[in-house]
């Protein structure tokens, strides 16, 4: 018998019992969706960050100097108790840092964690919950922000303590409605009357959150309205990529130095750049890549012992048949091909509908939240010759079986 005859039989009985053939290869099913499902959020999610997060967060040929390192998650309780004795990074460090590094594009300090989210409101309209940061000018440029209304804060504006705000696309459209209007007019954060000197040109959102509802104030006067932050950032902007590697070495330097840190102590600060945030993320999915497999094994053995135990049950219900086959002079090969041909027919189709279910879910998933999803080709390729192998694994047996039946006995069968 050759293969096309054998897929074709194999096919006519798959057609026959339909319902009893989806049933079959259901555990197939849900494992190949599963695997094909989150591989591909997690894949679209490392590509998200690579390309999005990461820009927002520390900017585009950019990297910081932080209280503590990016992927502190990471870190062991000794590691965190040890580090939260460190002295908090200050403007004498942006100052050491700016005199070590001439040829920047910008060095800012930022204030951190605890970020105040407040109420700014202006003539009877509010927003809640509007993140605030203290800042120095440069961190307007470290953020490449543009201005579709006013001007940037200044260093006059931080030294002098002046009561002015830098506001974002949406806040300004949430009070005014034309972002323009706001330039000029006064606005109350957490009831603190700010003037409105400029207004940032709209960045998007990341993961569904806004990034254009925030306030920018001096930090002279953020720290007059709300005390000193626990974590302050000093953040770099060089002109290319390839200035970055150089600048750290230089920035971590400066920071030792302006530490008093003698040679063989460890630094009391952290120097990140965007690779440690994308290194952060990939160690977390990292973790679920690990778990994905057990999961799919367990599904696939089920899928796969499901599928043998079907393909005894035909051997045992076409017994007449092998034994006609065999009388005409069917060999044990053909009747193990035409078996094991069919067992891998069913786990393949099993295969090919949990990729479509899985990439459709994903999609679903994409549409629905915020959460990309992108179907690679590997794990569409893996799914497949999972389902593949799994017919032939656990086909081998029934397929044997049906070839060691004796052709009397088999004719004599009803």
């Amino acid at each position: 018998m050759h293969y096309r005859e054998a897929i074709r039989l194999a096919l006519d009985s798959i057609r026959t019992a339909k319902l009893r053939s989806f049933f079959t290869v259901l555990g197939i099913v849900v494992s190949v969706a599963f695997l094909v499902a989150v591989v591909a959020i997690i894949q679209g999610m490392n590509a998200y960050v690579r390309v999005n997060l990461t820009e927002a967060m520390v900017g585009t040929n950019s990297f910081q100097i932080r209280w503590m390192p990016i992927e502190m998650a990471m870190l062991s309780d000794q590691d965190v108790v040890r580090m939260n004795k460190r002295p908090l990074v200050s403007l004498d460090d942006a100052a050491a840092v700016r005199a070590a590094l001439p040829d920047a594009k910008a060095v800012a300090l930022q204030t951190g964690w605890p970020t105040p989210a407040v109420e700014v409101a202006h003539a009877g309209r509010s927003m809640p919950n509007v993140i605030t940061f203290g800042i120095t000018p440069e961190y307007q440029v470290v953020y490449d922000y543009g201005f579709v209304a006013g001007d940037a804060l200044a260093d006059p504006d931080v030294r002098e303590r002046r009561y002015l705000a830098v506001i974002g696309h949406e806040v300004a459209t949430q009070l005014f409605d034309d972002p323009a209007r706001a330039v000029g007019k006064t606005i109350h954060v957490a009831r603190l009357p700010v003037r409105v000197k400029g207004v940032i040109a709209p960045k998007g959102k990341t993961l569904g959150q806004s990034l254009d509802t925030f306030v920018l104030l001096p930090m002279t006067v953020f720290e007059t309205l709300f005390g000193r932050r626990l974590t302050t950032t000093v953040s770099v902007k060089m002109h290319t990529a390839a200035e970055v590697p150089a600048a750290m070495a230089r920035a971590e330097e400066a920071m030792r130095r302006a530490h008093q840190l003698r040679p063989r102590e460890e630094n009391d600060f952290a120097v990140d750049k965007a690779d440690a945030l994308i290194a952060f993320w990939t160690s977390l999915t990292g973790v679920l890549f690990a778990v994905v497999p057990a999961v799919v094994a367990i599904g696939i053995l089920v899928g796969g012992i499901v599928i043998m135990n079907i393909m005894l049950m035909a051997v045992q219900e076409r017994t007449r048949e092998i034994g006609i086959r065999k009388s005409l002079g069917a060999r044990r090969r053909d009747i193990r091909r035409q078996f094991l041909v069919e067992s891998v027919a069913l786990a393949t189709l099993g295969g090919l509908l949990g990729v479509a279910f899985g990439a459709g879910f994903a999609q679903l998933i994409a549409v629905a939240t915020p959460l990309p999803a992108k179907v690679t080709a590997w794990s569409v390729a893996v799914s497949l010759l999972l389902g593949a192998g799994t017919g032939i694994g656990f086909g081998v047996y029934p397929a044997t079986r049906a070839a060691r039946l004796d052709p009397i006995t088999a004719m004599r069968a009803e």
